[in-house]
């Protein structure tokens, strides 16, 4: 008998498990369905396209002949609204059923609204589809002013696309630093600096407590909890994301702030799996439950997922993920879970050179690297492997680090 997949999502997670999926099961039968209206693009470079640094062109990974071509039952503009998992089938909103043996969840997040007075205003945009890229280019090469809120990975893209289009920009931080659980404030300093070459000022002590428009609905200004006003007539947020699990809330399937699975992404019902921004896994390598939407690790959470939905138990999932930024004239990386940990290490070694790791029971778990980027893969080796390395901090800071520095032998990668 052909077994069904269906996929629900069709980012990098589900597109990667479609494919998989294809190259394991070739007999199966696999449907995708996303209530987006185009296939699978590049959500990284989408902010290179609102940068205007890029024509839509590259941006498109997959067109619909890609799935035609591996018999993939594509459904663009469909909005999943029940999940009936006693059943085994999933309903559209026009009332269609799709049968399966096997579930995939893969549907990601929505950006967070601020919750204040007139945050829906025409002009403040969010930024997480290629759409929302579109509209946000549209709007910035017209704008003169601009805010940003949401002193994140997603927040400095904004600040990115302000400065590129000599938009104005004033970045309102609650903290004293951009990414302040990553980063101490020498470190984000260097943000900071690269930040006011391009016009966009960092304001400390911040945030916003509401917006003024004008009669036709259009942003003016924020007002921030302080009372100082910001003129404005382009606002990025970028203060989080909810993860899609309304589908799924009257459902026996177990979620938190995401869908919980094991290492094998697969979920509390042993038909159901999850890959993705919305996946709260079991991380072996941090030892707890953990997020990471970065797109590396979305793509490779969904093809463990696939292969564990044909031959449950076949892959754990461990990976150490990568987030770049490359707006400025220096590299910055990010790995693991920089923002987690009981204890860290940092240091500066030039006006744009620093670094820092985040440490767990003398375990590296997470770090982030501007401008020498050379030493990420001796820490991701002793990440994955596990190896203790809290008495050797002063080591680990070495410029030129690798792990032939350390006296602590290194299991197998």
């Amino acid at each position: 008998m052909t077994e069904s997949f269906v996929i629900i999502g069709d980012g990098v997670a589900g597109s990667s498990a479609a494919e998989t999926l294809r190259e394991e099961a070739p007999d199966a039968d696999i449907t995708v369905i996303t209530d987006e209206g185009e296939a699978l693009y590049n959500r990284i470079l989408i902010k290179e396209f609102a940068k205007g640094k890029l024509p839509a062109a590259p941006i498109s990974i997959h067109d619909e002949e890609w799935y035609e071509d591996r018999d993939i039952d594509l459904r663009l503009n469909t909005l999943v609204v029940d999940v009936d998992t006693e059943g085994k089938n999933v309903v559209s909103h026009d009332g269609e059923e799709f049968a399966y043996d096997k579930l995939l969840l893969a549907t990601g997040g929505t950006p967070s609204q601020l919750p204040v007075d007139n945050s829906d205003a025409e002009g403040i945009h969010h930024f997480w589809t290629f759409q929302d890229a579109r509209k946000i280019k549209e709007n910035v090469e017209e704008a003169e002013t601009g805010v940003i809120v949401g002193a994140g990975l997603l927040g400095i893209d904004f600040a990115a696309i302000c400065g590129a289009q000599d938009v104005e920009a004033n970045y309102l931080m609650r903290g004293n630093a951009w990414w302040r659980y990553a980063l101490s404030e020498e470190g984000a300093e260097i943000l900071h600096d690269a930040m006011r070459e391009r016009g966009v000022t960092p304001v400390f002590d911040s945030g916003v407590d509401h917006f003024e428009t004008d009669d036709d609905g259009h942003i003016e200004a924020a007002v921030d909890p302080n009372g100082d006003r910001y003129e404005a007539d382009f606002a990025g947020v970028a203060i989080g994301l909810n993860m899609n699990t309304e589908i799924i809330q009257d459902t026996p399937i177990e979620f938190d702030d995401g869908i919980i699975t094991d290492e094998y992404m697969r979920t509390n019902l042993d038909d159901v799996f999850a890959a993705g921004d919305t996946t709260e896994f079991n991380d072996l390598i941090l030892g707890e439950r953990a997020q990471n939407g970065a797109w590396g690790s979305a793509k490779a959470q969904g093809d463990n997922a696939a292969k564990n939905m044909v031959n449950y138990g076949s892959e754990e999932f461990r990976w150490v993920s990568s987030y770049s930024i490359t707006h400025f004239d220096f590299p910055f990386l990010s790995f693991g879970h920089p923002t987690l940990g009981d204890d860290s290490v940092e240091r500066k070694y030039s006006e744009n050179e620093w670094r820092r790791l985040a440490l767990k029971d003398g375990r590296i778990v997470g770090g982030v690297l501007i401008n020498n980027l050379a030493p990420q893969s001796a820490y991701k080796q002793l990440m994955r492997a596990g190896t203790h390395v809290g008495n050797e901090k002063e080591t680990l800071m070495q410029e030129s680090f690798s792990v032939e520095d350390l006296d602590a032998p290194v299991a197998d990668d």
